[in-house]
């Protein structure tokens, strides 16, 4: 399935990574869990991509709350990402968005934009093979204010020297979404794993 875009010349196709580039969502999920059992916690598939595109420590802090369990959100975090490390391996990229890679690549300038650390973005790249097609990651620890906000769209903009309305986002989240669309950028919404049999989601501009 080829996502389908919005009309018009785009100088530039701005990224997320975890479940838009890689289709390492179902892999997020099974860390995640891996992880929290250890504390006695549970962390179910509908609450996590409910909670697509925030930050770790947020997502840390709201299921410690819900649990009643007082749970070090760096080592939380830390463990999460090891979990993951060993999952890479079986890391595939989706591909819809595969396909725009391979056929824009050299003919526009991609950046990568997550909420992951640079670390997990990285190590998910190379897995995949990809880490070269991108001129610019903009990860976690790097912006102050996580997606919804803008601003990590507009750096990465910024830094690939292309006007915002230029842009064009590839996004699995809502929260990815309303980011994009504030930075006055077009977006093109990719599905999760379970709907992409389905008939292809449309653009957002």
């Amino acid at each position: 399935m080829l996502l389908p875009l919005p009309p018009g010349e785009f100088r530039a196709y701005l990224f997320d990574c975890d479940g838009t580039i890689a289709d390492s969502m179902p892999l997020h999920h099974a860390a995640w869990r891996q992880t929290l059992a250890e504390w006695g916690c549970d962390f179910p598939e509908e609450l996590f991509y409910a909670w697509g595109g925030r930050p770790v420590v947020d997502i840390v802090a709201d299921l410690a709350a819900r649990h009643g369990v007082a749970m070090p959100v760096e080592d939380v975090a830390r463990r999460q990402e090891e979990c993951y490390r060993q999952l890479l391996p079986t890391l595939t990229a989706v591909p819809g968005v595969l396909r725009h890679i391979e056929e824009a690549h050299r003919r526009v300038p991609f950046a990568v934009v997550s909420g992951s650390t640079r670390e997990s973005v990285t190590a998910s790249l190379r897995t995949l093979g990809l880490l070269d097609r991108f001129d610019v990651l903009v990860c976690a620890g790097e912006y102050a204010r996580a997606k919804p906000d803008p601003e990590c769209f507009l750096l990465a903009a910024r830094l690939l020297g292309v006007s915002p309305e230029s842009c064009l986002v590839f996004e699995d989240t809502d929260l990815g979404v309303q980011a994009a669309t504030a930075a006055g950028m077009a977006a093109v919404r990719v599905p999760p794993p379970h709907q992409r049999a389905a008939p292809a989601p449309g653009f957002s501009s």
